[in-house]
């Protein structure tokens, strides 16, 4: 019976709210090329002299909140290792599951320098985000790639890819809305982690933009790896699953970062436009997080909640993510069964 090793990955904390930890992760995570594309000396430059030194006590005073929450821990870090736990339970011992962040801690390097240790057979990759972006999956993966190739004897290694469009996550999310009557709210909106327009460009190899490859209507051949396409096809799968009339719903995306054009609409901006338009209760799901963060718990649950009253709304409902819930570590455990079989 051949060894395996599953290692699950999600972005990364700091390991405190303090701005010493929270300078730490952003300059980890900024000055990641995956992250911000430009040339290099440009963009060390520009984290390290500009965005690090004036974003970090910002950001420190958001994640006190949301360490505050978590009882003075991270909730991402606290959700994964208890999904981990979960997941090796349900393993059956057919495969170890292992926890790591691509930024901070515990250390893809560490992690997998443990693994290394078991002398798998196979290793297998599973960035946990549901749909495929160069700036989280591909830079997961390639950090991944990048430790095992320095190893002098090299496992077979596998990649479980972006699950967007699987049934089990899919059930998962609504799963997450059923503690929930749609009907009683005025609109549904889908916020996803924004990222630069550049970056879904990049995609294409005919060399057209985004824009000229019917991202919002369907996935195909061209799409399949498109960070924009994924996430309105995940729109459409939960619309569908939910039976969320198609006036009643949009999709939107949150968290831009610089001057840049990134992916529209911006969530700020759907919100402030559906309060002035007379509605009242909104309830909004994050189905590119699977586990709830500081994009979730403080900016959809605080800061466009505030943001929605002062326009006229009185009520911004967010929807869970997935975390550590046993239906979502059951469905996982299919996903990942799936590729290891």
């Amino acid at each position: 019976m051949r060894k395996k090793g599953v290692l699950i990955l999600n972005l990364g904390t700091p390991n405190s709210p303090s701005v010493k930890d929270v300078r730490v992760y952003l300059r980890e995570f900024l000055n990641d090329p995956r992250v911000i594309d430009i040339g290099r000396i440009a963009q060390l430059l520009l984290v390290n002299l500009i965005i690090v030194p004036f974003r970090a006590p910002k950001s420190a005073k958001e994640y006190k909140k949301l360490f505050k929450i978590g009882n003075g821990k991270s909730p991402l870090l606290t959700y994964g290792k208890s999904l981990r736990k979960k997941l090796d339970v349900l393993s059956n011992n057919e495969y170890d599951v292992e926890l790591a962040m691509r930024y901070g801690s515990p250390s893809m390097d560490n992690v997998l320098s443990e693994m290394r240790l078991k002398n798998y057979d196979e290793i297998y990759i599973l960035p946990l985000y549901p749909q495929y972006a160069s700036a989280s999956s591909g830079s997961t993966i390639e950090k991944a790639f990048k430790i095992i190739n320095k190893w002098w004897t090299i496992p077979e290694v596998n990649i479980i890819g972006q699950f967007y469009n699987r049934p089990e996550f899919i059930d998962s999310v609504v799963n997450r809305a059923k503690q929930f009557n749609i009907k009683d709210y005025d609109h549904v909106l889908f916020s996803y982690h924004g990222i630069p327009e550049r970056h879904v460009d990049k995609v294409y190899l005919d060399g057209k933009p985004c824009a000229d490859h019917s991202c919002e209507n369907e996935i195909n051949d061209d799409n399949t790896n498109c960070y924009k396409a994924t996430c309105y096809a995940t729109t459409r799968l939960l619309v569908e699953a939910l039976n969320i009339n198609d006036s009643s719903h949009s999709t939107s995306f949150q968290s831009r970062l610089g001057r840049d054009p990134w992916l529209m609409p911006y969530t700020d901006h759907v919100v402030e436009e559906l309060a002035k338009k007379g509605k009242k209760r909104i309830l909004v799901f994050s189905p590119a997080f699977v586990a709830d963060c500081l994009e979730t718990t403080v900016e959809i649950g605080e800061e466009y909640s505030e943001l929605f009253k002062e326009h006229g709304g009185e009520e911004v409902q967010l929807v869970p993510s997935l975390n550590d819930f046993d239906d979502w570590a059951e469905n996982l455990t299919k996903i990942i069964k799936d590729y290891t079989k």
